[in-house]
């Protein structure tokens, strides 16, 4: 089945269930389904075909999800847009992804028509009152007709391409078709246990992989409540999981840090909360201890994956935890795994070696870039680009990104192990390694550490604390301290403009 035939079964079956709340504004699913249906048949009306192109570059809303679900009914693909990118950035994406319609918020309007000259954009629909003339409203789009839409959609229909993070040069588009998100989501619902009884709160970014294929779509298949915030702010997410009896929480780690941050974090009931997820990036176990304490649970999962993989790669369940803290996981259901040397042989146990994975659903390939896509998927495995060890019981932990590992007078710094004995230091908030020029080591290991509020973090401290942890060519040479760090949407560290930024502080 396709994707958009799920919403649609599920006003059958759950008519006046609680489909989607965001900002006062809530659906029953059979309201949703109506509304979901009036703007794809808006969309057809507008010569929109099957296979074509819709570009969404729009924050978390119930708007979003209306234009997803109904790209996803009448066959077309949709391409979620960062919407933090610039003009020039959003162009890029815009022509290569042959996008023939972009749907935004009315704040994103001019960066998208910046970004649309010289693309194949007939269209941009606005969410608010469009400022530009030729934009078209949302509500212009709609349909009176909420019937289904009579367009044949199959499972091997593609149904999405996702921009990778371009942490180091331009993002390239994983191509997806309904069966392997389907998919996804069956991963999900076998690892975790989730089902039509779940009540999500979604503040992850929804272009983003993790929350709309690991969340966003299973919780519509599997007819599960939806509470959406188009921002993240630490206090509201509390307020609306005890508001709202959120079952399921997923957030990248820097959420977690600042959740725990917030003053209020004691004051509200988190007992609904039946499971925890996190990923986008590492987890420093200490970080991990000190969530668990807050949400009140163990049920904690690490999804630890990428946006080739639907995302998908390992996973360390509550028992995980328990038994292995700090570690990466097992591969998830229906993905295979391993950790291998340059020849492609699985390494011994506590060897380091890249990650690859293969599985139903790993990208078909990356969309109009038959090259990047030999280059990456190789003997039917994707291989990753992160460096990951093995133990003796199967556990795969990713130590450092290929391009980030530092070598320091001949020996290899993986930053993970640096990183997680910074986030011990009771000072610190944030804390990033990386390598910087070094006339002598080649390389030297340095520390970029954010102090928590009211906090004094001294480099001669932290060296020696380091230094009580871990052996001696693996402690920070030098230590920054920054008030930020810098960070995609997905919560990853941007490390190239850190070492840009120190390197040139350093000449």
């Amino acid at each position: 089945m396709d994707i958009g035939s799920y919403v649609a079964q599920n006003a059958r079956k759950y008519p006046g269930k609680l489909a989607i709340e965001c900002e006062g504004r809530r659906y029953t699913y059979r309201e949703l389904n109506a509304e979901v249906n009036r703007l794809a048949h808006g969309f057809l009306a507008m010569g929109v075909e099957k296979g074509e192109k819709v570009a969404l570059m729009m924050k978390n809303s119930n708007f979003f999800v209306f234009s997803f679900f109904a790209v996803a009914k009448i066959g077309a693909v949709a391409v979620p847009v960062n919407f933090r990118l610039t003009s020039p950035e959003v162009q890029y994406i815009l022509q290569q992804s042959d996008s023939a319609l972009v749907i935004c918020d009315v704040e994103f309007e001019e960066t998208v028509w910046h970004a649309q000259h010289g693309s194949g954009v007939r269209q941009v629909i606005v969410v608010g009152k469009p400022n530009v003339e030729e934009s078209l409203s949302y509500s212009c789009v709609l349909s009176k007709n909420s019937s289904e839409p009579e367009v044949m959609v199959n499972e091997h229909d593609d149904l999405e391409i996702l921009y990778t993070s371009g942490t180091t040069g331009k993002p390239k588009g994983a191509l997806f078709d309904h069966a392997r998100i389907l998919k996804v989501g069956i991963a999900m619902a076998i690892e975790m246990g989730m089902g039509h009884g779940e009540r999500f709160l979604h503040i992850a970014p929804l272009f983003h992989s993790a929350q709309l294929n690991l969340f966003l779509v299973p919780g519509m298949v599997f007819g599960s409540s939806h509470v959406i915030h188009r921002d993240f702010h630490p206090s509201k997410t509390l307020e609306a999981i005890q508001e709202h009896s959120v079952t399921h929480f997923f957030g990248v780690p820097a959420m977690y840090n600042f959740i725990l941050e917030a003053s209020d974090k004691g004051e509200h009931d988190l007992s609904s909360i039946k499971r925890c997820c996190y990923g986008a990036a590492p987890m420093a176990p200490e970080l991990v201890r000190k969530s668990m304490e807050m949400f009140g649970t163990e049920n904690f999962f690490n999804l630890c994956g990428l946006t080739e993989g639907g995302p998908g790669g390992v996973i360390l369940d509550p028992e995980g935890h328990r038994q292995h803290p700090g570690k990466g996981g097992r591969a998830v259901f229906m993905t295979e795994a391993r950790v291998v040397n340059p020849e492609g042989k699985n390494v011994l146990p506590g060897e380091v070696g890249e990650f690859i994975i293969r599985g139903e659903t790993v990208m078909k390939g990356y969309y109009k870039k038959p090259e990047e896509t030999a280059r990456t998927m190789r003997g039917g495995w994707l291989h990753t680009g992160d460096l990951a060890t093995v133990s003796d019981e199967g556990m795969i932990t990713l130590v450092d990104r290929l391009k980030d590992m530092i070598i320091s007078g001949g020996e290899n710094v993986y930053s993970i192990e640096v990183e997680e004995v910074l986030y011990e230091h009771p000072a610190v908030l944030e804390a990033a390694i990386i390598g910087l020029p070094d006339e002598v080591w080649g390389e030297a290991v340095c520390a970029v550490v954010v102090p928590r509020a009211g906090a004094f973090a001294d480099e001669n401290e932290l060296r020696a604390f380091c230094r009580e942890k871990l052996a001696g060519y693996k402690v920070p040479r030098k230590v920054f301290i920054e008030k930020e760090l810098p960070r995609n949407a997905s919560g990853k560290i941007l490390k190239y403009q850190l070492r840009q930024k120190l390197h040139v502080a350093e000449r």
